[in-house]
């Protein structure tokens, strides 16, 4: 069977196709080893590649191919969200407690794959500080709650951008291409927007 073309209509090359899954699983074994000793990095390579000839799926996303260097380039960002969120949260506590503020954050995205959805709100709640806690999938947005060190307006729109600065990554290490119709998520229905308008608000 041919490999799906992607969204330009190009046919990826066959060596190529099967790259997606092969990264996907190498990620996930690392994220869940919490590891980046040789041993773990080399094993985790093996197991994904074993996985995917001993078990063959379809394309999870037809067409993609990763970009190393923006790949690494997500992986570097992520780790120093980590750090930096790390030490956020460490402040705040020390310096708030439990009078520390949080809020519930609308994120609109303009992904439209499950997986790339499914990274970036694992990537998000892998900083100390946020957990996404909703993702509505026919409107194409995250909500998250997340620490805001000094409860302002400003900090809500900051880690709403923070959170589609990753979405942005995670699309540029697969040359995923938004669409012209992807510019903006799906409005909501008039019989829901009453029960969406207390989101973004502090608790």
């Amino acid at each position: 069977m041919s490999a799906a073309p992607d969204r330009r209509g190009r046919r990826p090359r066959p060596g190529l196709r099967h790259l997606p899954m092969i990264v996907w699983l190498w990620l996930l074994w690392l994220l869940l080893w919490g590891s980046a000793s040789a041993v773990v990095v080399v094993g985790g390579l093996l197991v994904a590649v074993g996985v995917v000839l001993l078990f063959p799926l379809p394309a999870v996303l037809p067409g993609a191919v990763p970009d190393p260097l923006r790949t690494a380039a997500l992986l570097v960002h992520v780790l120093t969200d980590l750090v930096r969120s790390g030490f956020t949260v460490a402040w705040q506590v020390v310096r708030h407690g439990r009078r520390a503020t949080f809020a519930i954050i609308e994120v609109p995205l303009r992904l439209d794959s499950d997986l790339l959805i499914a990274a970036v709100a694992e990537f998000t709640t892998m900083a100390p500080g946020s957990v996404v806690v909703e993702i509505d999938r026919r409107r194409r947005c995250l909500y998250v709650h997340a620490l805001l060190p000094r409860g302002t307006e400003d900090d809500i729109a900051r880690r709403r951008a923070e959170v589609q600065a990753v979405e942005r990554r995670v699309a540029q290490a697969v040359r995923y291409r938004f669409d012209a119709d992807e510019r903006e998520p799906a409005p909501a229905p008039p019989d829901e927007e009453s029960g969406d308008d207390a989101r973004g608000r502090e608790s």
